[in-house]
């Protein structure tokens, strides 16, 4: 019995007993995120949703819920999605074979919490999941147990408004959830409309077996604004008064489309008269059947397809084709032992396979994102396939061991072709991709518990990433042509952490991890007048070091049970250990050393502290809000360590009120209000790397010369106001 006036301990049970060794890693360093966490706020992309998780940051991609997440500073360097990572949702696939994952989809309403395990996890998870995976975990119709109806209100016109259904019993689960959210932005041409439906159903057929069907659709409409340079960004970071290119105001950005659609003379435009913008569709659709052979041993078999079409009028060109992709999964896990000791043992194997086809047209200049000729198009596919598996053993009742393997076969076939056009004729010139990679990644971990207040672990994990099919294609400069020379990237990652609560008032989580990389990919912005716009290359020798930590505190547990202070930090130090890198101009090139340089992109600290109250009981009982410090600091934006995207700290502040129970209907309606960058700062929300150059002296240009290179910066946010209410049927 908790003390009278104290707040009861949540215990959380996920059903381990039956869930595959894929959603229950041990020994690898693991952060999650509850609802509680998100619910009570504008929680809008997933950025809220992991907020307070160490070694996660997120920065602004290319419309308003393309997210890019990065942990462990692995795909900070990229302009858009979830990169190096292998997402997940209720345990269906949500990246494609090519290692493409994208946050448009992810509405936080639908969701009960989410899981980060951090640190290189192929052995389990195959390709891409270079520094980690992520699975996101829907709400259970059973705990919704009816009708939910929301709507989110505020600044820059922003609605959302979204509905939960759910039910359940020990026969079937169901969740369905909807929304449709809406905004004028707060930067010129980033108005959006984006629509998101998200169902579960689990069914099951005896006592044995259960079916489990899913589905996700998004449909994303949005405007976009051009990614700045920096001296953009300091001077016009709204972009206020760029409508018409004859008459911007000071720091606007444009970019110079081709008058006939094929060659020749540019005509200067701005992203609202170009009508530059995403309107791109995802469809995923996901069974599994789950077989218990006996108390012990479950066989977890799955299909999903998932589509996406995207049509993306981004810059000076427009990206347009379907990618159509199918992934099996199958999986036994026993939970055994031997003599008196628990044996857990894990197997899979794995296929996926996607194709695609996709154009790139020259946009004119007439508006509304009018295609001209054909730039280029691209057809192919690629697939992995693979097998792992992975022993537990609690050899005693404070020991765990952990070993690991896994391989994956990939194949990327693929044909690009280049249309160079002028006043007397059009050429082709055809550039082929056959590249097959094999991959292995073992690890081991070790987890110790001396007491219920400590769980020490140390582990040693290895990944990989093959390139994607689009990096083939882009060259240093930015067009479409031959980059069919890079290599897969593979790491090498040591973990040491420890968990202690010496009392229910406290809980430390922290992580120290030291990774190795070898060919590592990194993106680089080309300007946002190249074609393509961003290119990768390999960096043959880096290394990431840094530390996590994630704590909790009710300083008054007694007194003021409601109050409590959640805090998340990570260092995060990453340098070149071997890389020269060659820049040229029209005469000359010249070879530069990035060694001890540090990786560009990545931010080196980052804390998020909250003070929060929740009322536990009197007549303001339910009453409560929370006071929020992010700070990020200055990152470089370029190879050769010269120029800076600035640093920032944002207040934030909420109050929401969950009537009790004891008034009845009121119990049913959940209101919130919140205020986000209360001081009105101005920061870069997004802030992709850009490319040093070599001045017609042999010098790499300095800083005054980087700081006008485009396609690197988004604004983010100034003050915004938001409220909310949810009604619970």
């Amino acid at each position: 019995m908790p003390h009278q006036g104290l707040i009861p301990e949540r215990i959380i049970v996920r059903g381990a007993a039956r869930g595959s060794a894929l959603l229950h890693l041990t020994g690898e360093t693991t952060y999650s995120a509850e609802r509680e966490d998100f619910a009570n706020r504008a929680a809008q992309t997933v950025g809220d949703m992991v907020a307070t998780i160490p070694g996660v940051t997120v920065l602004q991609g290319n419309g308003p819920r393309d997210s890019v997440v990065s942990v462990r500073g692995s795909g900070a360097r990229q302009s858009y999605g979830l990169k190096n990572l292998q997402i997940t949702e209720d345990g269906f696939p949500m990246t494609q074979p090519d290692g493409t994952a994208r946050a448009d989809l992810i509405d936080p309403h639908a969701y009960e919490g989410v899981d980060v395990f951090q640190g290189p996890a192929s052995t389990l998870y195959g390709n891409y999941a270079i520094n980690g995976a992520i699975n996101f975990r829907t709400r259970n119709g059973a705990d919704i147990h009816g009708l939910e109806l929301g709507s989110d209100f505020g600044s820059f016109g922003l609605f959302n408004n979204y509905m939960t259904i759910g039910a359940g019993n020990k026969r079937y689960d169901f969740m369905l959830f909807g929304s449709d959210v809406r905004g004028k932005g707060f930067t010129a041409n980033s108005q959006y409309d984006t629509s998101t439906e998200n169902m579960r159903l689990r069914v099951n057929l005896t006592s044995s077996d259960r079916l489990i069907l899913k589905f996700v659709n998004n449909v994303t409409d949005t405007s976009l604004p051009l990614r700045l340079s920096l001296n953009q960004f300091r001077s016009n970071p709204y972009q206020n008064g760029c409508a018409n290119a004859a008459s911007v105001a000071a720091g606007c950005a444009s970019v110079n489309l081709l008058v006939n659609g094929a060659y020749g003379v540019r005509q200067t435009m701005t992203p609202q008269q170009a009508g530059l913008g995403r309107f791109d569709r995802r469809t995923i659709v996901g069974l599994r059947w789950e077989h218990d052979f006996d108390p012990r041993t479950t066989w977890h078999t799955q299909f999903t397809y998932d589509q996406r079409h995207v049509d993306q009028p981004t810059s000076t060109t427009a990206f347009v084709g379907p990618f159509n992709s199918y992934n099996v999964q199958t999986d036994l896990t026993n939970r055994g032992r031997i003599g008196k000791t628990p044996l857990t043992s894990f197997v899979g194997a794995s296929f996926d396979y996607m194709d695609y086809g996709y154009r790139v047209y020259n946009l004119t200049p007439q508006g509304g994102a009018t295609r001209g000729a054909l730039n280029s198009t691209s057809y192919g596919h690629q697939w992995n396939i693979g097998i792992r598996f992975q022993e537990d053993w609690q050899f005693s009742p404070l020991w765990h061991a952990v070993i690991g393997l896994g391989g994956t076969q990939s194949d990327i076939g693929a044909i690009e072709t280049l249309y160079n056009r002028s006043a007397n004729s059009t050429t082709l010139q055809n550039i082929t991709a056959n590249r097959r990679f094999f991959n292995l990644a073992p690890e081991a971990s070790l987890v110790y518990t001396p007491t219920k207040d400590w769980t020490l672990h140390t582990r040693v994990g290895t990944a990989y990433a093959t390139p994607g099919y689009s990096s083939f294609f882009v060259t240093p400069q930015g067009t479409y042509g031959n980059n069919t020379q890079l290599k897969s990237e593979t790491s090498l990652g040591f973990d040491l952490g420890a968990e202690w609560h010496p009392s229910p008032s406290i809980n430390i989580q922290a992580t120290g991890f030291y990774e190795f990389y070898r060919n590592e990919l990194v993106s680089q912005s080309a300007g946002v007048n190249t074609p393509a716009g961003s290119y990768t290359f390999n960096a043959p020798a880096s290394e990431h070091r840094g530390i996590e930590l994630a704590a909790t505190w009710q300083p008054l547990r007694a007194s003021l049970p409601g109050a409590r202070l959640k805090l998340s930090y990570t260092y995060d130090n990453q340098i070149y250990t071997k890389y020269t890198e060659t820049l040229s101009n029209s005469t000359i090139a010249r070879n530069f050393s990035r060694k001890g340089n540090l990786i560009p992109g990545v931010m080196p600290h980052f804390l998020d502290a909250r003070v929060l109250y929740d009322q536990p009981d009197g007549w303001l009982q339910g009453l409560g809000g929370f006071a929020e410090m992010t700070w990020r600091s200055s990152f470089y934006l370029d190879n050769a360590n010269i120029l800076k995207a600035p640093s920032y700290a944002l207040l934030n502040l909420e109050v929401h009120y969950d009537p009790p129970e004891r008034l009845g209907w009121v119990h049913r309606l959940h209101s919130y209000f919140e205020v986000q960058n209360v001081t009105n700062q101005v920061y870069a929300a997004g802030a992709t790397d850009i490319s040093d150059t070599l001045l017609s002296t042999g010098q790499q240009a300095g800083r005054s010369i980087l700081a006008n290179e485009t396609g690197s910066i988004y604004a983010g946010s100034p003050r915004a106001f938001f409220g909310g209410v949810r009604l619970k049927f």
